[in-house]
């Protein structure tokens, strides 16, 4: 015994090696009839992704409805391109390959011999057969005993054969359950499924969960199953991204479609390396030496990248002659896919990469990977069967759970062909097996052979949130039965889904213990450990509050306790982003600012020195530095596309112009500097001579904190007895900018630079430390009214924070409501609500150390 399709039934009688045409066949053919042009209403469309596949399934309806697209070419325009197409598709296919029209005629002209190359002809369980086929079966019924076992339609009079009907006994009662959702219903079909299989009324091998389309519950099923372990066989294929395969093929389209970028780079190294071709021989430290935060988007900026890395080997073995050939095919884009995919995919991964070709231009692989399957691997008769409805029409199951039973789903309604909409051919003659009709025959079948029980489950919502209403196959009279989601079920599907019906024994559990007393504590009015309280002096605290701190580190200490705890005693970091920007935040531009400035006055020291420089000295000094920035910063950093990093250099030179040429010095003989380093010996600092040595200690008087950074700008007189210090500040100017001290302790820049001048610089010269806003049309700076004043309340507000701190009372801070806070993800999802249920406690906390956040 043989088991056939129709086309191979057919190919076998017609005989000459021939077989069908299948998709791997038909789309290269349709491609290139499509090439050839020479078309008039398809014109605007053929190059299109989407026009082949548009096509192969116009041409796939028109040969199951057996017509004559020549015949018809008289009628429209439409329908004589249509059949130029097809004539071009069949000259183009391989020899021996047929369409189902030439197929069956082949077969036709061959009927005498079935006798001798089919024998006796049984149909087994064909919900319905296509017109193309219905004049071969007539034919055979002449020659060979032809019969058709339990058809899934009653529109059986035109079989010349015998219709067998099965007594497969009364089906089950319906029951029918309403879920919240989509994956609600896939719970509840799991928790359905083992009770079945516990109690022992059922094998695997008799249980079914179909729905009409399963794309919206493949994801669900992929991970509960996961979880559950219950043997559940997906008969149409697992989505093929699910795979590492096809994890490795959706990396190789990102960078392709989407363009090299660092982030990207490693991902698709991390699939193919040690898998592929052409990175056999990659070692795993290939990477070393790039800077993790630069996007790396050009390939030049690669080259340059991996130049400088080069020497950190310590084997000695360079990775550019490895990695730069590869960089420089995957910087052609989709035009390189197929060479892509042939030098950097395994074996696996290469087919899936082949099919999705096949499918569609490289430039729709983005979609076309998102269709493909892969086999589970699992024995279906042994699992669960997860398919579509079709599916189980063709192999009933006694046991049978149909998803999905609202009015959009079942039955699905039937669109028109963008090719041949109705106007030009009616629907029904086009398609004479409409979808809708498909699915109605579907939950007929799958019905009267479910003999065990049949459950119709649907939802209330979709995804989105949007109310669903019941299918009309739903049987009238049925009272649905509503699962809620937090309800105890009888049987649990998986261990989360136990502990969730079980309180007692959830309540057991150290992990959700805490979780439940976490989400308490963030609910209670009070400070708790959950809001940053932790014992007294804290080895990790103390020792953060021991290292030497910046105008950073002394904002999170006092504005938001809590997270100068997370970042300098935890080690917290926010994930640096290497997507291209098409602006630089804030910082970064503060920072390019800062850079500019740093470059323009090393390069003008000593000679002819920054103090004595003309404004067109300084003009030049500044466009060599814009340059030498503008090639080093996209290999350290994300920098815009080419055209805005140009005007954002072009921008930020301005402002560090006019900083430069803010206004005079004090007298003749006056010293500049600018990003003057103290605290520390910074790598990279100034090499003229310095009015202080970098690694010279300064402390916060009256205080144990010690304090690093670099000023942006010191003026010292002649004499030593006055010096000027500058934080400049990129942004817009605030309102009542003049009466900022302090900023809440948000400023801190000018009274740390006017520390570190006092104590470092001999003489205990006169200090003036200003504010100067770059960003105005005109810059403005604002001095500092009493600095000395100054300087000792900022002494009396750390010194209460670090007490704050010793006592184990790190809260957080005004920072932490800010919208860009660095650490809102580690706070409760609503945090307006959290600070207001716990603000009266944490004022209480914070006692005296609050009156910071009062302060100019």
């Amino acid at each position: 015994m043989q088991i056939f399709t129709f086309p191979l039934l057919a190919a076998r009688l017609a005989g000459g090696f021939s077989r069908p045409a299948r998709l791997q066949d038909l789309d290269p053919a349709i491609r290139a009839a499509l090439d050839a042009g020479g078309l008039a209403e398809l014109e605007g469309v053929r190059r299109l992704p989407g026009t082949a596949r548009s096509i192969a399934r116009t041409l796939a309806r028109v040969w199951q409805a057996d017509l004559d697209l020549e015949r018809l070419a008289d009628h429209s325009a439409r329908l004589a391109e249509l059949a130029e197409i097809e004539r071009r598709v069949r000259a183009n296919l391989p020899a021996g390959v047929l369409t189902p029209r030439d197929l069956r005629d082949g077969a036709l002209a061959r009927v005498t011999h079935a006798p001798a190359t089919l024998g006796p002809i049984e149909i087994d369980r064909v919900a319905a057969i296509a017109l193309v086929w219905r004049p071969l079966l007539a034919a055979l019924a002449k020659t060979v005993p032809l019969a058709w076992r339990d058809p899934g339609t009653l529109e059986t009079t035109w079989f010349p054969g015998q219709i067998v009907v099965s007594d497969v006994g009364p089906p089950a009662s319906i029951s029918v359950t309403s879920c919240a959702n989509p994956r609600a219903e896939i719970v509840e079909a799991l928790r359905w499924m083992r009770e079945l299989i516990a109690s022992g009324r059922a094998r695997p091998s008799e249980i079914a969960i179909c729905a009409t389309a399963t794309e919206e519950w493949d994801e669900h099923f992929l991970v509960l199953v996961a979880d559950s372990e219950l043997p559940l066989h997906f008969s149409h294929g697992m989505p093929a991204l699910a795979s590492r395969e096809g994890q490795a093929c959706a990396a190789l389209a990102d960078v392709l479609l989407n363009g090299l970028s660092q982030d990207r780079i490693r991902r698709l190294f991390g699939h193919a390396r040690g898998r592929s071709r052409a990175l056999a021989d990659l070692q795993a430290d290939w990477s070393l030496g790039l800077r993790p935060g630069a996007a790396l988007l050009e390939l030049d900026q690669w080259r340059r990248a991996l130049d400088e890395g080069a020497g950190r080997h310590a084997d000695g073995v360079d990775p550019r002659p490895i990695v730069m050939p590869v960089l420089q095919l995957l910087a052609r884009g989709p035009e390189a896919a197929t060479q892509a995919g042939a030098l950097l995919l395994g074996t696996a991964a290469r087919t899936l990469w082949t099919e999705a070709l096949r499918r569609a231009p490289a430039e729709a692989l983005e979609f076309t990977l998102q269709d493909l399957r892969l086999p589970d691997g699992r024995d279906p008769g042994a699992a669960v069967a997860w398919c579509p409805a079709s599916h189980v029409a063709g192999a009933p199951r006694p046991w049978v759970r149909m998803l999905g039973m609202t009015s959009r789903s079942w039955p699905r309604r039937a669109v028109e062909d963008p090719l041949i909409p109705s106007h030009i051919l009616p629907r029904a003659v086009l398609d004479a097996d409409p979808i809708t009709e498909r699915d109605r025959r579907a939950f007929a079948v799958i019905a009267r052979h479910a003999t065990q029980g049949c459950v119709l489950s649907r939802s209330r919502r979709n995804p989105q949130g949007g109310q669903l209403s019941a299918s009309p196959l739903i049987p009238q009279g049925i009272s649905p039965q509503v699962l809620k989601r937090a309800r105890i079920p009888q049987h649990a599907f998986s261990e989360a889904d136990r502990i969730l019906a079980r309180p007692d024994e959830a309540a057991a559990s150290p992990a959700l213990v805490a979780a439940n007393l976490c989400w308490r504590n963030w609910r209670r009015p009070a400070v708790t450990a959950h809001d940053g309280q932790v014992r007294g002096d804290h080895p990790q605290i103390a020792r953060a509050i021991s290292e030497i701190q910046s105008a950073t580190s002394l904002r999170l200490m006092l504005r938001d306790p809590l997270a100068f705890v997370w970042r300098y005693a935890l080690g917290w970091q926010a994930v640096s982003e290497d997507d291209q920007p098409l602006a630089l935040d804030a910082r970064a531009y503060g920072e390019l600012v800062h850079e500019l400035l740093k470059h323009a006055v090393d390069a003008l020291e000593p000679t002819p020195g920054y103090a004595r420089a003309s404004r067109q000295e300084i003009e030049a000094t500044l466009a060599g530095a814009t340059e030498a920035i503008r090639a080093r910063w996209p290999l350290e950093r994300s920098v815009p596309p080419a055209l805005l990093w140009k005007h954002t250099l072009a921008a930020a030179a301005q402002l560090a112009l006019k900083a430069l040429t803010l206004d005079e010095t004090f007298q003749p003989g006056t010293r500049s500097w600018t990003e003057l380093a103290f605290g520390h010996g910074r790598a990279g600092a100034t090499t003229h001579d310095l009015p202080w040595s970098p690694n010279a200690q300064v402390a916060i008087p009256g205080t144990e904190v010690s304090v690093q950074g670099s000023i942006d700008r010191l003026d010292l007189t002649g004499d030593g007895r006055a010096v000027r210090v500058s934080d400049y500040k990129t942004g817009v100017e605030p309102r009542r900018a003049d009466e900022i001290v302090l900023g809440r302790g948000a400023e801190l820049q000018r009274v740390i630079y006017a520390i570190a001048a006092g104590q470092l610089l001999p003489d205990s010269p006169r200090v003036i430390a200003r504010l100067v806003f770059l960003g105005d049309e005109e810059p403005r700076a604002y001095r500092l009214p009493d600095v000395d004043q100054t300087i000792a309340e900022l002494g009396s507000h750390v010194t209460a924070a670090v007490a704050l701190l010793r006592a184990g009372r790190a809260l957080p801070g005004p920072d932490a409501q800010e919208e860009h806070n660095d650490f809102r993800i580690a706070l409760p999802a609503s945090p307006a609500t959290y600070f207001q249920i716990k603000n009266a406690a944490f004022m209480g906390a914070f006692g005296e150390f609050a009156r910071i956040w009062g302060c100019r």
